[in-house]
């Protein structure tokens, strides 16, 4: 189940959602395309804005703490046997706990809240990684875009279904990834630092799936 296609739309819109929360409320930091946040930081390095390095460093540093720890809880679960699916470790005691968390901090601990965001989003990226046997990712869309594509460009070529039927997986993940980030935009003006519960209801139906 943590394979299916449903699961993966729900935590594929609580991405998009996070992403737009932090870069648009919390200080244009991004909590999943730290690809961006590398940029950014970058140009803060070249520009002696050593504020704005540390800005963008403290969530990069976090999101590869995350996947060390998503890996541990992994390992550990493998090796002892537990009544509950690391997964779902993952998405409840950890990751669903910390945006609770952020939901409460204001604007002055943005540095705090992102870090905490993109360690929780570092989890996710770690910890679900196949939508029905297809490699994918469910917090950023670049890898999901290459992979849609080229499936698309076999398909012309051979008329296999297979692949027409796996690009489909990657677009509908990408449009989930839309949709999150576009509710999130809008929310905010609603809900403020409170937007990321909605993430956290998100995640919460991932756990039950």
């Amino acid at each position: 189940m943590s394979e299916s296609f449903l699961t993966a739309a729900f935590l594929s819109i609580s991405g998009g959602l996070q992403d737009a929360y932090t870069y648009i409320y919390r200080g244009e930091v991004f909590a999943n395309a730290q690809t961006g946040n590398i940029v950014l930081l970058s140009q803060s390095l070249v520009e002696r804005k050593w504020s704005t390095v540390i800005h963008y460093l403290i969530p990069l540093g976090f999101f590869a703490m995350g996947i060390v720890v998503a890996e541990g809880i992994r390992a550990k679960n493998i090796k002892n046997v537990q009544r509950i699916h690391w997964r779902q470790l993952v998405l409840l005691d950890w990751k669903l706990l910390l945006l609770l968390v952020v939901g409460f901090l204001p604007t002055a601990c943005n540095l705090l809240a992102n870090a905490m965001v993109s360690f929780a989003c570092a989890m996710q990226v770690q910890t679900f990684r196949k939508v029905n046997g297809y490699a994918f990712a469910s917090t950023m869309c670049i890898g999901n875009i290459r992979s849609g594509m080229e499936s698309l460009c076999v398909y012309g070529k051979t008329k296999d279904k297979e692949k027409l039927y796996k690009a489909g997986h990657y677009l509908g993940i990408i449009g989930m990834f839309a949709v999150g980030a576009a509710v999130g935009g809008h929310l905010i003006l609603l809900l403020h630092e409170r937007t990321i519960w909605v993430s956290c209801g998100l995640l919460f139906v991932g756990f039950l799936l």
